[in-house]
């Protein structure tokens, strides 16, 4: 396993460089730049580690997205490792591991840098300690004894079953939940849902330890400063939630997209193997709770309005699950084996296509990436957009500001405005408000992707500046969008800024 996930890293390490900057990358080192224990959207996680390598090299792209491959690769890992808890040889966890390393959405979160591939992480390190603990409990039966018998009965373990489970591992999980709700509240779900699943489906005596609180202390405790930061400033995190369920963000999904995404997240070639592996775990008693996990999980995001990636946590857990049976399905068959590698390896091929920078910029517009994968597109044409900006502020007085309408804008026109002098940019989107407005001596305002409509509130005289345009005939988020000169503002900057904020 430990060759497929050294292949993955680097094949991540080779499309790093291409295309460009992620808009939430920007919008990480913009927030690194103004160190918080928590923000609107997010605690401080990613925002200190795109602050951690910009210290090391602000100019190199590769080196801030190191830390999302050494993230996803230690999920490639897990899911070899979650192999081996299971019972599988050698065979079953390179599969696992291959597997879950041409996942869509692996291949994807371990490109960029952001809060989803180490959510990912931690929900693997969590789901591998809790297999060890879940083993424990139920002694050393394997998951599998042969070829033909693909599920250890009930009574493999024998007296085994008696062995009381090491209660330690809640230390472990305690410290991983904790340091995971540091980069995403996310991980709250499966936590949660890990531990109603094991009151309902057992073994519940991995339940009856003091060392459960503990876990629970440990993990609030670490999370406990963005908690403080959240109280503090009226908890945002929950508007921006509402606005994410209602349609706000780029990947935002519908009940009926949620439900058809989970079929793409890993790649359609996959589905038959995680289908697979939740139905090899729903009939083992001892790991039954994961299957009840995954459905409760499933409710609740769809009822709730969540990202069809919310639940990608759980796929790594189930591919090794379907992944340890079928190698022993499969034994000493070349010809088998050699099929198997051929669906995991064409899923591999088609899911970097989709979601890595295979295609040159120029193809994609003719191409389907742009409609599977909206994060591509966000990628693209962020230093054109910064040069356009430069090029109308260039006209216009010493004392200007610029105020964009969302926090890639102003990402970008930080990381790339310098040679333009382009003062620092202000926005009302996420954090960005709580950094503040521009200086009351500011009254001539250049604003970027604000309507005219929505200007009418903050000045008296609207005169356009052109339109924000990536030359490359890429549609995103950000191309057509408008530029404004803002002048005769209605009020000080300090009265109007509590207008300006908006969270999504």
């Amino acid at each position: 396993m430990y060759w497929v996930a050294g292949i993955f890293a680097a094949v991540l390490v080779a499309f790093s460089n291409r295309y460009g900057y992620h808009r939430d990358e920007l919008y990480f080192l913009a927030a690194g730049r103004h160190p918080a224990w928590g923000y609107a959207d997010q605690p401080p996680f990613t925002p200190l580690v795109a602050r951690a390598m910009s210290a090391i090299d602000p100019e190199s792209l590769p080196l801030l997205r190191t830390p999302a491959v050494l993230a996803a690769t230690l999920v490639v890992v897990c899911a070899g490792l979650m192999a081996r808890e299971f019972g599988g040889g050698r065979a079953a966890q390179a599969l696992a591991a291959a597997a879950v390393a041409g996942a869509a959405l692996v291949q994807g979160a371990g490109h960029l840098l952001s809060t989803a591939v180490f959510d990912l992480a931690a929900w693997s390190l969590l789901g591998l300690l809790v297999l060890r603990l879940l083993r424990d409990a139920a002694g050393d039966g394997p998951f599998v004894e042969s070829a033909d018998e693909v599920m250890a009965p009930e009574s493999s373990v024998g007296a085994a079953t008696d062995r009381r489970p090491d209660p330690r591992w809640w230390l472990a999980i305690g410290l991983v939940a904790g340091l995971g709700l540091l980069n995403k509240s996310l991980l709250i779900f499966p936590a949660t849902a890990l531990v109603i699943a094991l009151l309902v489906v057992g073994p519940r005596k991995v339940l009856a330890t003091r060392y459960l609180p503990a876990s629970v202390g440990l993990a609030t405790l670490l999370w406990l400063p963005y908690l403080w930061w959240q109280a503090h400033n009226g908890w945002p995190q929950w508007d921006v939630g509402r606005a994410i369920a209602g349609g706000s963000s780029g990947t935002s999904d519908s009940p009926i997209m949620f439900v058809l995404l989970q079929f793409g997240l890993m790649g359609p070639l996959l589905t038959p193997l995680w289908i697979y592996g939740l139905w090899r775990l729903w009939r083992e008693s001892r790991y039954r709770a994961f299957p009840v996990a995954y459905g409760l999980l499933f409710v609740v995001f769809l009822l709730t309005g969540g990202k069809a990636y919310y639940l990608g946590g759980m796929y790594p857990i189930l591919l090794a699950a379907g992944a340890v049976p079928l190698a022993a399905r499969l034994g000493r068959r070349p010809g088998r084996w050699a099929a198997v590698g051929a669906v995991v390896t064409v899923n591999a091929i088609g899911s970097a296509v989709l979601f890595l920078p295979v295609l040159p910029v120029s193809a994609l517009p003719e191409s389907p990436v742009l409609a599977v994968n909206y994060d591509a597109g966000e990628t693209i044409g962020w230093p054109e957009f910064v040069r356009r900006i430069g090029a109308v502020r260039a006209d216009l007085g010493p004392d200007v500001a610029v105020f964009t309408a969302n926090y890639g804008e102003a990402g970008a026109i930080e990381r790339f405005g310098a040679p333009y002098d382009l003062p620092t940019p202000h926005s009302g989107h996420n954090a960005y408000w709580w950094w503040g407005p521009p200086p009351d001596t500011a009254t001539e305002v250049l604003t970027v992707g604000i309507e005219r409509d929505q200007l009418a509130e903050l000045c008296a005289s609207v005169e356009p500046a052109g339109h924000l345009d990536n030359g490359l005939g890429i549609d995103n988020d950000e191309q057509g969008e408008p530029l404004f000169v803002c002048r005769e503002l209605r009020a000080p900057w300090r009265e109007l800024w509590p207008r300006a904020q908006h969270l999504g």
